[in-house]
């Protein structure tokens, strides 16, 4: 079975709709690297600095650093791909 896809890359839905079907795979990996590894590594960051005096929103703050930082790993530029 094969699925051919068609993109008029001189058209912008099209050239987005291109860009989010080359870029799934990307997507995919980062999605799974935020579910199944970003807690553990904030909390093991978090408790390897248990000197330092944290609020909630230091922790919220290491979650989006690192969300960003798995985004631009997998070269994901969220504004490229929905605007």
């Amino acid at each position: 079975m094969k699925a051919i896809l068609k993109f008029d890359l001189n058209d912008r839905d099209d050239r987005m709709a291109h860009l989010r079907a080359v870029k799934s795979m990307d997507m995919a990996c980062a999605l799974f690297e935020i579910s199944c590894n970003l807690r553990k590594n904030v909390e093991r960051r978090l408790e390897n600095d248990p000197d330092v005096l944290r609020d909630e929103f230091d922790g919220i703050d290491e979650v989006f650093m690192d969300i960003n930082r798995i985004l631009m790993e997998h070269g994901l530029d969220i504004d490229e791909l929905i605007i």
